[in-house]
Protein backbone atom coordinates (compact mmCIF):
# COMPACT_ATOMS: atom_id res chain seq x y z
CA UNK A 1 0.00 0.00 0.00
CA UNK A 2 1.15 3.52 -0.70
CA UNK A 3 1.87 5.88 2.13
CA UNK A 4 -0.58 8.87 2.03
CA UNK A 5 1.97 11.08 3.79
CA UNK A 6 4.57 10.28 1.16
CA UNK A 7 2.11 11.06 -1.63
CA UNK A 8 1.21 14.36 0.02
CA UNK A 9 4.88 15.33 0.29
CA UNK A 10 5.57 14.37 -3.30
CA UNK A 11 3.40 17.10 -4.84
CA UNK A 12 5.20 20.00 -3.11
CA UNK A 13 8.53 18.40 -4.01
CA UNK A 14 7.54 18.34 -7.66
CA UNK A 15 6.78 22.06 -7.46
CA UNK A 16 9.92 23.04 -5.55
CA UNK A 17 11.07 24.93 -8.66
CA UNK A 18 8.19 27.42 -8.30
CA UNK A 19 10.13 29.81 -6.06
CA UNK A 20 9.50 33.51 -5.40
CA UNK A 21 12.08 34.57 -7.97
CA UNK A 22 10.77 32.17 -10.63
CA UNK A 23 7.25 33.59 -10.17
CA UNK A 24 8.48 37.20 -10.11
CA UNK A 25 10.59 36.80 -13.25
CA UNK A 26 7.60 35.23 -14.95
CA UNK A 27 5.37 38.18 -14.04
CA UNK A 28 8.02 40.66 -15.24
CA UNK A 29 8.32 38.86 -18.57
CA UNK A 30 4.54 38.70 -18.98
CA UNK A 31 4.19 42.47 -18.48
CA UNK A 32 7.20 43.30 -20.66
CA UNK A 33 6.01 41.12 -23.51
CA UNK A 34 2.51 42.58 -23.20
CA UNK A 35 4.08 46.01 -23.77
CA UNK A 36 6.30 44.82 -26.62
CA UNK A 37 3.60 42.82 -28.39
CA UNK A 38 1.21 45.76 -28.43
CA UNK A 39 3.67 47.19 -30.95
CA UNK A 40 5.42 44.32 -32.76
CA UNK A 41 2.51 42.65 -34.64
CA UNK A 42 1.60 46.00 -36.21
CA UNK A 43 5.17 47.12 -36.92
CA UNK A 44 5.44 45.55 -40.41
CA UNK A 45 2.17 47.20 -41.50
CA UNK A 46 3.19 50.53 -39.91
CA UNK A 47 6.60 50.43 -41.57
CA UNK A 48 5.42 49.43 -45.04
CA UNK A 49 2.13 51.34 -45.35
CA UNK A 50 2.63 54.43 -43.16
CA UNK A 51 6.39 55.03 -43.47
CA UNK A 52 7.01 53.49 -46.88
CA UNK A 53 9.63 50.87 -45.95
CA UNK A 54 9.97 47.44 -47.63
CA UNK A 55 10.69 43.84 -46.65
CA UNK A 56 14.46 44.36 -46.96
CA UNK A 57 14.32 47.38 -44.64
CA UNK A 58 12.27 45.36 -42.16
CA UNK A 59 14.98 42.70 -42.27
CA UNK A 60 17.68 45.27 -41.50
CA UNK A 61 15.69 46.75 -38.61
CA UNK A 62 15.03 43.43 -36.93
CA UNK A 63 18.46 42.00 -37.74
CA UNK A 64 20.44 44.98 -36.43
CA UNK A 65 18.25 45.27 -33.35
CA UNK A 66 18.78 41.60 -32.54
CA UNK A 67 22.53 41.83 -33.22
CA UNK A 68 22.96 44.74 -30.80
CA UNK A 69 20.95 42.88 -28.19
CA UNK A 70 22.95 39.70 -28.64
CA UNK A 71 26.35 41.40 -28.32
CA UNK A 72 25.21 43.07 -25.09
CA UNK A 73 23.91 39.76 -23.74
CA UNK A 74 27.47 38.45 -23.61
CA UNK A 75 28.74 41.69 -22.02
CA UNK A 76 25.97 41.77 -19.42
CA UNK A 77 26.39 38.08 -18.64
CA UNK A 78 30.09 38.52 -17.90
CA UNK A 79 29.30 41.70 -15.98
CA UNK A 80 26.81 39.81 -13.79
CA UNK A 81 29.36 37.03 -13.15
CA UNK A 82 31.93 39.59 -12.00
CA UNK A 83 29.43 41.47 -9.86
CA UNK A 84 28.00 38.30 -8.35
CA UNK A 85 24.53 39.85 -8.74
CA UNK A 86 21.97 39.65 -11.53
CA UNK A 87 19.09 41.84 -10.31
CA UNK A 88 20.70 45.31 -10.77
CA UNK A 89 21.57 44.66 -14.42
CA UNK A 90 18.13 43.18 -15.03
CA UNK A 91 16.52 46.31 -13.63
CA UNK A 92 18.64 48.58 -15.84
CA UNK A 93 17.80 46.60 -18.97
CA UNK A 94 14.06 46.44 -18.37
CA UNK A 95 13.96 50.15 -17.59
CA UNK A 96 15.71 51.13 -20.83
CA UNK A 97 13.30 49.05 -22.92
CA UNK A 98 10.22 50.32 -21.12
CA UNK A 99 11.24 53.95 -21.65
CA UNK A 100 12.30 53.59 -25.30
CA UNK A 101 9.58 51.37 -26.76
CA UNK A 102 6.63 53.83 -26.84
CA UNK A 103 8.66 56.36 -28.88
CA UNK A 104 7.97 54.40 -32.07
CA UNK A 105 4.80 56.52 -31.98
CA UNK A 106 6.75 59.61 -33.12
CA UNK A 107 8.52 57.90 -36.06
CA UNK A 108 8.22 59.80 -39.34
CA UNK A 109 10.68 57.83 -41.53
CA UNK A 110 11.87 54.19 -41.39
CA UNK A 111 15.21 54.96 -39.70
CA UNK A 112 13.31 56.40 -36.71
CA UNK A 113 11.84 52.94 -36.16
CA UNK A 114 15.35 51.50 -36.42
CA UNK A 115 16.60 53.85 -33.68
CA UNK A 116 13.75 52.96 -31.33
CA UNK A 117 14.06 49.23 -31.94
CA UNK A 118 17.83 49.25 -31.39
CA UNK A 119 17.39 51.15 -28.09
CA UNK A 120 14.63 48.78 -27.03
CA UNK A 121 16.82 45.79 -27.86
CA UNK A 122 19.73 47.37 -25.99
CA UNK A 123 17.65 46.98 -22.85
CA UNK A 124 16.87 43.40 -23.82
CA UNK A 125 20.57 42.75 -24.32
CA UNK A 126 21.37 43.99 -20.84
CA UNK A 127 18.66 42.03 -19.05
CA UNK A 128 18.46 38.61 -20.74
CA UNK A 129 21.63 36.80 -19.62
CA UNK A 130 21.45 38.01 -15.98
CA UNK A 131 17.78 37.01 -15.90
CA UNK A 132 18.51 33.51 -17.19
CA UNK A 133 21.41 33.20 -14.76
CA UNK A 134 19.13 34.21 -11.89
CA UNK A 135 16.61 31.55 -12.93
CA UNK A 136 19.32 28.88 -13.19
CA UNK A 137 20.49 29.66 -9.63
CA UNK A 138 16.91 29.72 -8.32
CA UNK A 139 16.24 25.97 -8.79
CA UNK A 140 17.96 22.60 -8.69
CA UNK A 141 19.67 21.53 -11.96
CA UNK A 142 17.22 18.70 -12.56
CA UNK A 143 14.28 21.14 -12.39
CA UNK A 144 15.64 23.89 -14.64
CA UNK A 145 13.60 22.71 -17.59
CA UNK A 146 10.40 23.36 -15.62
CA UNK A 147 11.63 26.76 -14.40
CA UNK A 148 12.67 27.92 -17.87
CA UNK A 149 9.49 26.44 -19.32
CA UNK A 150 7.37 28.42 -16.84
CA UNK A 151 9.27 31.59 -17.72
CA UNK A 152 8.81 31.07 -21.45
CA UNK A 153 5.12 30.26 -20.92
CA UNK A 154 4.63 33.53 -19.02
CA UNK A 155 6.61 35.40 -21.67
CA UNK A 156 4.36 34.06 -24.41
CA UNK A 157 1.28 34.73 -22.28
CA UNK A 158 2.35 38.37 -22.36
CA UNK A 159 2.42 38.08 -26.14
CA UNK A 160 -1.24 37.08 -25.88
CA UNK A 161 -2.19 39.94 -23.58
CA UNK A 162 -0.42 42.62 -25.67
CA UNK A 163 -2.11 41.93 -29.02
CA UNK A 164 -5.44 41.47 -27.23
CA UNK A 165 -5.09 44.96 -25.82
CA UNK A 166 -4.04 46.22 -29.27
CA UNK A 167 -7.09 44.64 -30.88
CA UNK A 168 -9.45 46.14 -28.29
CA UNK A 169 -7.92 49.59 -28.65
CA UNK A 170 -8.05 49.50 -32.46
CA UNK A 171 -11.54 48.06 -32.53
CA UNK A 172 -13.28 50.12 -29.88
CA UNK A 173 -11.26 53.31 -29.32
CA UNK A 174 -9.00 54.50 -32.12
CA UNK A 175 -7.51 53.24 -35.39
CA UNK A 176 -4.47 55.50 -34.93
CA UNK A 177 -1.47 53.23 -34.43
CA UNK A 178 0.53 56.02 -32.81
CA UNK A 179 -1.93 56.28 -29.91
CA UNK A 180 -1.67 52.54 -29.41
CA UNK A 181 2.13 52.68 -29.33
CA UNK A 182 2.05 55.29 -26.55
CA UNK A 183 -0.19 53.04 -24.45
CA UNK A 184 2.49 50.34 -24.48
CA UNK A 185 4.27 52.38 -21.78
CA UNK A 186 1.76 51.21 -19.13
CA UNK A 187 2.60 47.48 -18.89
CA UNK A 188 6.29 48.33 -19.40
CA UNK A 189 6.25 50.53 -16.31
CA UNK A 190 4.47 47.84 -14.30
CA UNK A 191 7.20 45.35 -15.27
CA UNK A 192 9.91 47.60 -13.82
CA UNK A 193 7.92 47.98 -10.60
CA UNK A 194 7.54 44.19 -10.39
CA UNK A 195 11.34 43.77 -10.41
CA UNK A 196 11.72 46.26 -7.58
CA UNK A 197 8.97 44.68 -5.47
CA UNK A 198 9.23 41.00 -6.31
CA UNK A 199 12.80 39.83 -6.98
CA UNK A 200 15.22 39.12 -4.15
CA UNK A 201 18.76 37.93 -4.64
CA UNK A 202 21.62 37.00 -2.36
CA UNK A 203 25.11 37.63 -3.66
CA UNK A 204 26.58 34.49 -5.17
CA UNK A 205 29.73 33.57 -3.22
CA UNK A 206 32.89 32.70 -5.14
CA UNK A 207 33.48 29.00 -5.67
CA UNK A 208 37.03 29.32 -4.25
CA UNK A 209 37.60 31.46 -1.11
CA UNK A 210 40.96 32.53 -2.56
CA UNK A 211 39.06 34.06 -5.51
CA UNK A 212 37.24 36.39 -3.13
CA UNK A 213 40.51 37.78 -1.87
CA UNK A 214 41.77 38.57 -5.34
CA UNK A 215 40.60 41.42 -7.53
CA UNK A 216 40.52 39.28 -10.65
CA UNK A 217 37.15 38.35 -12.15
CA UNK A 218 35.94 34.76 -12.44
CA UNK A 219 37.58 32.70 -15.14
CA UNK A 220 35.81 33.07 -18.48
CA UNK A 221 33.55 30.27 -19.59
CA UNK A 222 35.40 27.99 -21.96
CA UNK A 223 33.64 27.36 -25.25
CA UNK A 224 34.75 23.75 -25.42
CA UNK A 225 31.61 22.36 -23.74
CA UNK A 226 29.32 24.94 -25.33
CA UNK A 227 30.50 24.62 -28.94
CA UNK A 228 28.70 21.31 -29.64
CA UNK A 229 25.48 23.25 -28.99
CA UNK A 230 26.45 26.68 -30.33
CA UNK A 231 27.64 25.46 -33.75
CA UNK A 232 24.37 23.65 -34.61
CA UNK A 233 22.38 26.51 -33.06
CA UNK A 234 24.11 29.03 -35.34
CA UNK A 235 23.29 26.99 -38.45
CA UNK A 236 19.70 26.34 -37.37
CA UNK A 237 19.05 30.01 -36.53
CA UNK A 238 20.53 31.13 -39.84
CA UNK A 239 17.52 29.47 -41.46
CA UNK A 240 15.05 30.85 -38.91
CA UNK A 241 14.27 34.49 -39.73
CA UNK A 242 12.40 37.05 -37.64
CA UNK A 243 8.76 36.20 -36.94
CA UNK A 244 7.80 39.55 -38.44
CA UNK A 245 8.22 37.86 -41.83
CA UNK A 246 5.52 35.39 -40.82
CA UNK A 247 3.30 38.39 -40.17
CA UNK A 248 4.26 39.81 -43.54
CA UNK A 249 3.35 36.50 -45.21
CA UNK A 250 0.03 36.43 -43.37
CA UNK A 251 -0.60 40.08 -44.18
CA UNK A 252 -0.36 39.42 -47.91
CA UNK A 253 -3.31 37.00 -47.71
CA UNK A 254 -5.96 39.76 -47.61
CA UNK A 255 -5.69 40.12 -43.84
CA UNK A 256 -7.28 43.12 -42.17
CA UNK A 257 -5.30 45.32 -39.81
CA UNK A 258 -7.21 44.04 -36.77
CA UNK A 259 -6.81 40.36 -37.75
CA UNK A 260 -3.00 40.44 -37.46
CA UNK A 261 -3.00 40.97 -33.66
CA UNK A 262 -5.53 38.12 -33.36
CA UNK A 263 -3.29 35.85 -35.39
CA UNK A 264 -0.31 36.84 -33.24
CA UNK A 265 -2.39 36.02 -30.14
CA UNK A 266 -3.08 32.54 -31.44
CA UNK A 267 0.62 31.94 -32.15
CA UNK A 268 1.61 32.83 -28.60
CA UNK A 269 -1.22 30.89 -26.99
CA UNK A 270 0.30 27.83 -28.64
CA UNK A 271 3.85 28.86 -27.67
CA UNK A 272 2.79 29.41 -24.06
CA UNK A 273 1.05 26.03 -23.89
CA UNK A 274 4.03 24.22 -25.42
CA UNK A 275 6.82 26.02 -23.54
CA UNK A 276 6.06 24.71 -20.07
CA UNK A 277 5.30 21.21 -21.30
CA UNK A 278 8.48 21.23 -23.38
CA UNK A 279 10.56 22.29 -20.38
CA UNK A 280 9.07 19.63 -18.11
CA UNK A 281 9.45 17.03 -20.85
CA UNK A 282 13.14 17.89 -21.22
CA UNK A 283 13.60 17.23 -17.48
CA UNK A 284 12.05 13.79 -17.95
CA UNK A 285 13.31 12.44 -21.28
CA UNK A 286 16.38 14.60 -21.94
CA UNK A 287 17.16 17.98 -23.53
CA UNK A 288 18.42 16.60 -26.84
CA UNK A 289 15.26 14.70 -27.71
CA UNK A 290 13.04 17.73 -27.15
CA UNK A 291 15.34 20.15 -28.98
CA UNK A 292 15.78 17.91 -32.03
CA UNK A 293 12.02 17.29 -32.25
CA UNK A 294 11.32 21.03 -32.15
CA UNK A 295 13.94 21.84 -34.77
CA UNK A 296 12.70 19.08 -37.12
CA UNK A 297 9.13 20.36 -36.90
CA UNK A 298 10.35 23.89 -37.69
CA UNK A 299 11.98 22.66 -40.91
CA UNK A 300 8.74 20.98 -42.01
CA UNK A 301 6.63 24.09 -41.31
CA UNK A 302 9.00 26.44 -43.15
CA UNK A 303 9.01 24.16 -46.18
CA UNK A 304 5.21 24.04 -46.12
CA UNK A 305 4.97 27.84 -45.86
CA UNK A 306 6.93 28.09 -49.11
CA UNK A 307 4.08 26.45 -51.00
CA UNK A 308 1.08 27.69 -49.01
CA UNK A 309 -0.97 30.17 -51.04
CA UNK A 310 -4.46 30.18 -49.52
CA UNK A 311 -5.18 32.24 -46.44
CA UNK A 312 -6.39 29.20 -44.50
CA UNK A 313 -3.16 27.24 -45.05
CA UNK A 314 -0.92 30.22 -44.32
CA UNK A 315 -2.74 30.98 -41.10
CA UNK A 316 -2.76 27.32 -40.02
CA UNK A 317 1.00 27.03 -40.58
CA UNK A 318 1.54 30.38 -38.85
CA UNK A 319 -0.17 28.99 -35.75
CA UNK A 320 1.61 25.63 -36.02
CA UNK A 321 4.94 27.49 -35.92
CA UNK A 322 4.30 28.04 -32.19
CA UNK A 323 4.77 24.32 -31.44
CA UNK A 324 8.48 23.90 -32.36
CA UNK A 325 9.39 27.29 -30.90
CA UNK A 326 7.66 26.45 -27.63
CA UNK A 327 9.17 22.97 -27.43
CA UNK A 328 12.81 23.90 -27.92
CA UNK A 329 13.27 27.24 -26.09
CA UNK A 330 13.25 26.00 -22.49
CA UNK A 331 15.20 22.84 -23.34
CA UNK A 332 17.95 24.87 -25.03
CA UNK A 333 18.37 27.13 -22.00
CA UNK A 334 18.33 24.22 -19.57
CA UNK A 335 21.06 22.56 -21.65
CA UNK A 336 23.16 25.74 -21.60
CA UNK A 337 22.83 25.94 -17.81
CA UNK A 338 24.12 22.38 -17.46
CA UNK A 339 27.08 22.97 -19.78
CA UNK A 340 28.20 26.26 -18.13
CA UNK A 341 29.86 26.29 -14.67
CA UNK A 342 28.00 27.71 -11.66
CA UNK A 343 30.12 30.87 -11.52
CA UNK A 344 29.90 31.28 -15.28
CA UNK A 345 26.17 31.02 -15.91
CA UNK A 346 25.91 34.62 -17.07
CA UNK A 347 28.71 34.23 -19.61
CA UNK A 348 27.33 30.88 -20.74
CA UNK A 349 23.95 32.41 -21.48
CA UNK A 350 25.74 35.37 -23.03
CA UNK A 351 27.46 33.11 -25.58
CA UNK A 352 24.14 31.38 -26.24
CA UNK A 353 22.30 34.66 -26.87
CA UNK A 354 25.19 36.09 -28.92
CA UNK A 355 25.09 33.06 -31.21
CA UNK A 356 21.32 33.41 -31.60
CA UNK A 357 21.48 37.13 -32.31
CA UNK A 358 24.32 37.21 -34.83
CA UNK A 359 22.76 34.32 -36.73
CA UNK A 360 19.39 36.08 -36.57
CA UNK A 361 20.94 39.22 -38.06
CA UNK A 362 22.21 37.30 -41.09
CA UNK A 363 19.00 35.29 -41.29
CA UNK A 364 16.71 38.35 -41.34
CA UNK A 365 18.85 40.31 -43.81
CA UNK A 366 19.22 37.37 -46.20
CA UNK A 367 15.57 36.38 -45.84
CA UNK A 368 14.41 39.92 -46.65
CA UNK A 369 16.75 40.13 -49.64
CA UNK A 370 15.57 36.76 -50.99
CA UNK A 371 11.95 37.80 -50.47
CA UNK A 372 12.40 41.04 -52.44
CA UNK A 373 14.46 39.42 -55.19
CA UNK A 374 12.76 36.05 -55.71
CA UNK A 375 9.59 36.07 -53.59
CA UNK A 376 8.53 34.41 -50.32
CA UNK A 377 8.72 30.84 -51.68
CA UNK A 378 12.47 31.04 -52.29
CA UNK A 379 13.02 32.66 -48.89
CA UNK A 380 11.12 29.99 -46.93
CA UNK A 381 12.68 27.11 -48.87
CA UNK A 382 16.18 28.47 -48.26
CA UNK A 383 15.38 28.85 -44.55
CA UNK A 384 14.14 25.27 -44.29
CA UNK A 385 17.26 23.94 -46.05
CA UNK A 386 19.71 25.81 -43.81
CA UNK A 387 17.85 24.89 -40.59
CA UNK A 388 17.94 21.23 -41.61
CA UNK A 389 21.74 21.47 -41.75
CA UNK A 390 21.73 22.76 -38.18
CA UNK A 391 19.54 19.84 -37.10
CA UNK A 392 21.90 17.36 -38.73
CA UNK A 393 24.89 18.92 -37.00
CA UNK A 394 23.08 18.77 -33.64
CA UNK A 395 22.41 15.05 -34.06
CA UNK A 396 26.07 14.44 -34.94
CA UNK A 397 27.66 16.47 -32.13
CA UNK A 398 25.08 15.56 -29.42
CA UNK A 399 25.94 18.29 -26.84
CA UNK A 400 25.68 17.01 -23.28
CA UNK A 401 25.59 13.39 -24.38
CA UNK A 402 22.48 11.25 -24.79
Amino acid sequence: MSDPAACTAAAPARRAWLTRNVIAVGVVSLLTDASSEMVLPLLPAFLTTVLGGGAAYLGWIEGLADAVASALKLVSGRWADRLGRNRPIMLLGYTISSVARPFVAVAQVPWHVLAVRVTDRTGKGLRSSPRDSLLAHAVAPEQRGAAFGFHRAMDHAGAVVGPTLAFLVLRYWTSDLRHLFWLSAIPGTLAVLAIVAGIREDELPPADPRAAASASPPAPVGLGKLMPLLAPLAAYTLGNSSETFLLLKAGTQSASLTSLPLLWIGLHVIKSACSFRGGVLSDRIGRMRVISAGWALHVVIYAALAFATSRGWVWALFLAYGVPAGLSEAAEKALVSSLAPKRGQGAGFGWYHLTLGMSALLASVLFGALWDAFGPRAAFLAGAAVSSLGLGLLLILRPGGR
